[in-house]
């Protein structure tokens, strides 16, 4: 396993990287789950930065400045909802990892924390998506040498053992 690849167990708003990936819908104007509390714990200069964006199609992505969030920027990404996999879900969720660490490169970030992306209310399964995930996390880390530390935050055990599955590790 890539040592640059942990998991936690976290809030997402609490660490202090250079950018937390926001789980946003297509307005980036905050909504409920990860987006939610990013947008509360950052503050009202977040949203003011958002509305200026004007949006983001699915599988792409924005970054802004963290304001209060210990995180410099958020980089915000929307996923797909899951449709049972007929509508290129799969291939727009890489679209979403893809976005954030061009991005990345693009700022000279060297940590990220991702959220599990589209799997909360837009019901994509755990386990696809992180597979999609470390596999695009793999490729960003073999490409760009800058990026030191990848974290995947897990907000609950179903999500962390499909991490741990997808990185090959024993929970």
């Amino acid at each position: 396993m890539d040592e640059r690849i942990q998991l936690l167990d976290t809030d997402i708003t609490m660490l202090a990287v250079d950018a937390i990936v926001n789980a946003a819908n297509n307005s980036l104007l905050g909504g409920g789950g990860v987006d939610g509390a990013i947008h509360r714990s950052a503050g009202p200069g977040l949203l003011e930065e958002c509305r200026q964006l004007h949006g983001c199609p699915t599988g792409d992505a924005r970054i802004t400045k963290g304001y209060d969030l210990p995180a410099r920027y958020v980089i915000h990404s929307v996923g797909p909802v899951w449709q049972g996999g007929r509508a290129g879900e799969e291939e727009l969720l890489a679209d979403c990892y893809r976005s954030c660490f061009r991005l990345a490169a693009e700022h000279g970030l060297q940590t990220l924390a991702f959220p599990a992306i589209s799997t909360g209310v837009y019901g994509f399964p755990k386990k696809k998506a992180a597979a999609i995930a470390v596999r695009q996390t793999r490729r960003a880390l073999a490409t760009n040498s800058s990026l030191e530390r990848v974290i995947f935050v897990c907000f609950n055990r179903e999500t962390r053992e499909a991490y741990a599955e997808a990185l090959g590790q024993r929970e």
